[in-house]
């Protein structure tokens, strides 16, 4: 069977491991079903877990679940962890999940309508999803192997579970070696993507990371109170006065004088928060930056990364930037001096295209709002000056509406116009 069907047709390759699974059951095996998964399931059905059973044990109420998180070591790294892979968004469609070592459930992290989805199978806080728990899953895959899986439909035994795509990988100590616990990514079978395993595991690279400094990973943030939001949560830094996009060498200006670069995609992010105060979600910068290929898990991963540069600059759900922060680009100035009614000022400061080493469109599409709003201003100017300022610019060079606004008022036998005339 064709494994990249999970990813191009998901219901159809669904279909056939629920036909493999029928059979693995009644004793007869499928190549579908690779033999340590049909061991896994032969060990879950002899600890008693039916197919057809949909509820785990419970080894904690929820209340006691709060009291055993603020005594995990995992607590110090949530706030990473939900940058980088949580979408609690009303259009959030998977389920971010981190257990004990045991398997037990400690936190999720969701929309209200994945949260929904996964009370109907008691995922949830306190629930033992390990192997003795509620049978094979990715979860318990994980404890059992000790690497990161991925479970797709009816690998899972519960047949309750067949509508789920599961990612997991364990978290271990790197100051001890001990399993702290396994992180779950999980949602509807269209949610996964080739993407999704390599995200899994970057994230519990990046907790291990952090677990691994002198202070556990704290300076990212204040361990998360339940029912707080993120926000709540965000990591303190020196504060961001503006940022620097135009030209081919963006960079972020920190009030104490310093200044940080930016690598392209990240400031093709900052553009974009730049552009819009009311934010971005992860699913419009993914399409935006990325087309029909890009995927939220990539644009976390970046955001994750810019929000740890740039401290308590960036808010997430939606992403934007903080109040004041829009618009206190050089780009941004730009745009001001225009509205002032500032238009030499505005050519002054102009001083390269926005972003120019960047191809993706949406920043395109700013670049040339930018050139069509100084061109306009620098036109309807009536000043000969500006004029042949602005067609002396890269940004201006091409604006033949300039040139044949410097004729009328110079003269077409100018040399100054003459010198911009686009030749035939």
């Amino acid at each position: 069977m064709d494994y990249g069907l999970r990813f191009s047709d998901p219901a159809k390759y669904s279909r056939a491991l629920r036909r493999a699974h029928e059979l693995v059951i009644s004793g007869v095996p499928r190549p579908e079903i690779p033999t340590d998964l049909a061991d896994s399931w032969r060990r879950s059905m002899a600890l008693g877990i039916s197919p057809d059973q949909h509820s785990p044990r419970h080894l904690h109420d929820v209340s006691d679940v709060l009291l055993l998180r603020r005594e995990h070591r995992l607590q110090q790294v949530m706030p990473a962890l939900n940058d980088l892979l949580a979408d609690d968004s009303s259009s959030g469609r998977h389920l971010l999940v981190l257990t004990d070592a045991r398997g037990e459930i400690l936190w999720r992290v969701g929309s209200p309508e994945v949260l929904r989805r996964a009370d109907r199978l008691e995922f949830s806080e306190g629930a033992d999803w390990s192997e003795a728990g509620i049978g094979t899953n990715a979860i318990s895959e994980a404890l059992v192997t000790g690497r990161p899986v991925q479970l797709f439909s009816a690998e899972h035994l519960v047949r309750t579970h067949h509508e789920w795509a599961c990612t997991a990988a364990p978290i271990t100590d790197p100051l001890t070696g001990k399993l702290l616990g396994v992180l779950d990514v999980s949602g509807p079978l269209d949610t996964i993507s080739a993407d999704t395993l390599r995200m899994v595991r970057c994230a519990v690279r990046v907790a291990e990371a952090l677990l691994g400094t002198p202070d556990g990973g704290t300076s990212l943030g204040a361990p998360p109170v339940p029912g707080a939001s993120r926000q709540a949560a965000r990591r303190p830094g020196p504060a961001v006065s503006s940022l620097e996009l135009l030209g081919d060498k963006p960079a972020a200006v920190f009030r104490d004088g310093s200044r940080v670069p930016l690598t392209l995609r990240r400031a093709e992010i900052l553009a974009l928060l730049d552009s819009r105060a009311q934010g971005w979600s992860a699913e419009e910068l993914a399409f935006e930056l990325y087309g029909d290929a890009g995927t939220t898990a990539a644009i976390r991963t970046e955001m994750f990364r810019v929000r740890s540069m740039l401290g308590d600059a960036v808010e997430s759900n939606p992403y934007r930037l903080v109040a004041g922060l829009t618009g206190r680009s050089d780009s941004g100035r730009v745009l001001r001096l225009l509205h002032e009614g500032r238009v030499a000022d505005a050519l002054q400061a102009y001083r390269a295209p926005l972003l120019s080493r960047s191809g993706a469109l949406a920043v395109q599409l700013l670049r040339d709002q930018l050139d069509l709003a100084l061109g306009s201003a620098v036109r309807s100017s009536g000043d000969a000056g500006l004029l042949i300022r602005w067609l002396s610019t890269d940004m201006g060079s091409a604006d033949v509406e300039a040139v044949e606004a410097l004729g009328r008022l110079v003269g077409r036998g100018d040399p100054r116009y003459l010198a911009f005339r686009v030749c035939p």
